[in-house]
């Protein structure tokens, strides 16, 4: 077969084929049996319609354009198996031009950007938050626990922010009673604004035994009366504060499983701090990876872009539909129009690839590989979590094409382990810092997204031409 290919950009080529007149004459009997599911023809049953009366009711030219539609994928395929190319997003149908042995069709094909150099890792000093624990954060710990057991106590002064009011609340409109917001003996906890609008502002300085009316507007979505003004009224009966228990030995015994203050203070001083060594690791791979992506020198192909947004968009809307959340809802919660929507959809695409690229160049780069081990353990961590046999879930993952995702993956995941651990932890000032585990911790798979039946990101999306 006939194919001239031509550069279109860094990552981008145009793929000229030719569909010959032999192969559009066979694909215009199965365009003709396609367009014939639709006909209604008497004496014909759909998709028996013959070609010629298919020809004749829809005309030749339509019945020739779908032969294009039918042929053109087969083509362009064995196209891109002999030239070795392999697409990152589907092929798109720039021109069409007919000449005497057919058709010939220019497909712009993106393949998958590569670099010319890694940005160096090895030995780069990276700034993390430093993993300290401060006595304040204990202080905090302890005053959480404090909470936890405090007891409320009636006050006579007037309510304040952090006091709790115990009222009697009822909410009308024109005079009809709303049951759903109607309350008694209603414990609240002034400045939470966690209940109807208005009602912090209401019952500030007020005091027992005041009776507070006034009106306001329920917010979108609240019930039958969302965006309605309501007027509301509330009794408030008693103020009452928190009252914090003494920090003792005994008062630790009897709370906890300790046996003193001490003994409380350094558990907390180690869970804390784990948590921050945690908290600090995390940081540190995230920014050893932005800083490698800002010194990448690639130009990403918008067809890649537009195919890596529109798979995030759909996924992320198929979460949505699962939630049973409407976009314009979630729009309205977020803030934000559809226009905001799309172009954070683009910022995040493009760095969803540039992280991909820059880990994959790495993986080259230091021979990282993925061993069949390692991919039949992790099959068995997600047949477990899917309460599926090792042997169902790898049957359901190779029909549905998603090992090589599986696979990239765990490469990827063993990647960013390299890259930690070549990079040096520094604090503000420069100084190296440890983030080595102070505890024994097991060494689990990290999580990937794979699902079963999700649809291919970008980089694995079929051959299939779109016009």
């Amino acid at each position: 077969m006939e194919t001239n290919i031509a550069e279109a950009g860094p990552f981008e080529r145009i793929v000229t084929v030719q569909i010959d007149n032999a192969a559009l004459e066979t694909a215009k009997n199965e365009a003709a049996k396609r367009l014939s599911k639709d006909l209604k023809v008497k004496g014909f049953r759909p998709g028996k319609v013959p070609r010629k009366v298919v020809e004749a009711t829809l005309g030749a030219d339509r019945v020739r354009s779908e032969a294009i539609d039918v042929a053109l994928p087969g083509v362009v395929a064995e196209a891109l198996t002999e030239a070795d190319l392999r697409p990152a997003a589907t092929p798109s149908v720039q021109d069409l031009r007919d000449n005497d042995d057919g058709v010939e069709v220019d497909v712009k094909v993106t393949l998958w950007p590569t670099l010319d150099h890694v940005p160096l890792f090895e030995g780069r000093r990276v700034s993390v938050t430093t993993p300290e624990v401060a006595e304040e954060d204990i202080d905090d710990q302890v005053d959480r626990l404090r909470n936890q057991f405090a007891e409320l106590e009636d006050v006579q002064h007037p309510v304040t922010d952090g006091d709790y009011a115990v009222i009697n609340l009822s909410a009308s409109i024109n005079g009809e009673e709303i049951e759903d917001l109607t309350a008694s003996d209603l414990t609240y906890p002034v400045g939470s604004a966690s209940y109807v609008p208005g009602l912090d502002e209401q019952l500030m300085g007020s005091n027992a035994g005041s009776i507070v009316k006034y009106n306001d507007t329920l917010p979108e979505g609240v019930g039958d009366h969302g965006g309605k003004e309501v007027t509301f009224q509330v009794l408030v009966k008693s103020v009452r504060t928190k009252k914090l228990p003494e920090v003792t030995d005994e008062w630790v015994e009897e709370v906890s499983e300790f046996e003193s203050i001490e003994a409380l203070r350094q558990e907390l001083r180690s869970g804390l701090h784990e948590h921050k060594l945690a908290s600090a690791r995390s940081e540190f791979a995230d920014r050893v990876l932005e800083e490698l992506i800002e010194e990448l020198e690639i130009e990403l192909p918008m067809g890649l872009v537009d195919a890596e947004m529109e798979y995030q968009i759909h996924r992320f809307l198929h979460r949505l539909g699962e939630q049973q959340i409407p976009f314009p809802d979630y729009l309205q919660i977020t803030g934000q129009d559809e226009e905001a929507f799309v172009a954070d959809a683009r910022q995040q695409a493009e760095r969803s690839l540039s992280v991909r690229i820059l880990l994959d160049a790495v993986a080259d780069s230091e021979g990282i590989e993925v061993g069949d081990e390692e991919l039949q353990e992790a099959m068995g961590a997600l047949a477990a979590s899917s309460e599926q046999s090792p042997e169902e879930y790898e049957k359901a993952l190779q029909e549905s094409g998603q090992v090589e995702i599986l696979t990239g993956d765990i490469l990827r995941n063993k990647v960013i382990d390299r890259l930690v651990e070549a990079a040096v932890p520094v604090d503000e000032d420069g100084n190296e810092l440890s983030l080595a585990e102070s505890i024994d911790e097991t060494d689990d798979e990290a999580e990937t997204e794979t699902e079963v039946d999700a649809e291919a990101p970008a980089e694995d999306a079929a051959t299939e031409t779109e016009e």
